[in-house]
């Protein structure tokens, strides 16, 4: 009988306690009229937030685990940056959840955040491209790339801009968002070798054969065009006023190609002249028909 009530006393203790922890954790926190949190639900809210950062740093080191050392800095820091967006839209996501009421939150900032989201759109832009470019690494610092029509050597990617420099010595700044915008061209992704051509026309009746051999002579002799694969000599079509050739060669740095094939034209005009091949210019027949 005793210990029957030793058991009925220790059950009511237990509810006790049981009833105490429900009401402490039902203990509400009023920020405003409208927002109003328990203690439960900040105890879901905190457990939510450290499962977001363990998940987040998991992510990391599964995105960065390729990249370069350089590349992890920058990512870090852009990591930096938005885990604190990402912690936010998880802790509205959980308190809506949970019952408290948000939309005056979301009323009282909206304005606010439609102005910041507006001024800061670009540079948001810049700053995901340039994550891009690190995750998809189709752009490496030494790449010669071409876009809207301008040609440099990236010396620098950074997460707002890319830096280039140009075959005149000029630093071309690229904004990253401009990558996902414009085509871009990257001459030296598939190796630093390109094939560039030179052409030009020669007068009707010359020795097509001899002309053949002068322009592969003409490129064969400069230093900088590669042996492997071969110049070839390609006859493009007969124009109105010439036959017109395309002397395709290969070099090793096409961001200085310009030069070579300068030189190269000088020699093909060289060679044509101590051999009589005429390069012609445009002619017209005018006939005059009197009344």
């Amino acid at each position: 009988m005793i210990q029957d009530l030793k058991d009925i006393e220790e059950k009511i203790t237990d509810n006790s306690v049981l009833e105490r922890v429900k009401e402490f954790l039902s203990l509400h926190v009023d920020f405003t009229k409208e927002i109003s949190i328990s203690i439960l639900d900040m105890l879901i809210v905190v457990t939510v937030i450290v499962l977001t950062k363990v998940v987040l740093r998991v992510l990391l080191k599964i995105i960065t685990r390729n990249l370069p050392e350089t590349d992890k800095g920058k990512f870090n820091v852009v990591y930096g940056y938005f885990r604190w967006l990402i912690y936010i839209i998880i802790l509205l996501i959980t308190l809506h959840s949970v019952g408290v009421n948000v939309t005056a939150v979301f009323a009282a900032s909206a304005a606010l955040l439609i102005g910041i989201g507006l001024a800061l759109q670009t540079l948001f832009q810049d700053i995901f491209s340039g994550v891009f470019i690190l995750l998809d690494q189709s752009v490496h610092v030494g790449d010669i790339i071409e876009i809207d029509g301008k040609v440099g050597r990236v010396e620098e990617i950074k997460l707002r801009t890319t830096r280039a420099v140009t075959i005149d010595n000029k630093v071309l700044v690229i904004p990253n968002h401009l990558y996902l915008t414009n085509s871009l061209y990257n001459w030296t992704q598939n190796g630093s070798e390109t094939r560039e051509s030179v052409e030009v026309g020669v007068a009707y009746g010359s020795d097509i054969q001899l002309v053949k051999k002068l322009l592969l002579q003409a490129a064969r002799t400069h230093p900088d065009v590669i042996a492997e694969p071969e110049p070839v000599v390609l006859f493009m079509d007969f124009g109105d006023s010439s036959l017109n050739f395309k002397l395709v060669f290969t070099l090793n740095d096409s961001f200085k190609a310009t030069f070579p094939k300068s030189d190269i034209r000088f020699e093909i005009d060289k060679l044509f002249r101590e051999h009589k091949v005429t390069i012609p210019f445009p002619q017209r027949d005018i006939h005059i028909i009197e009344k």
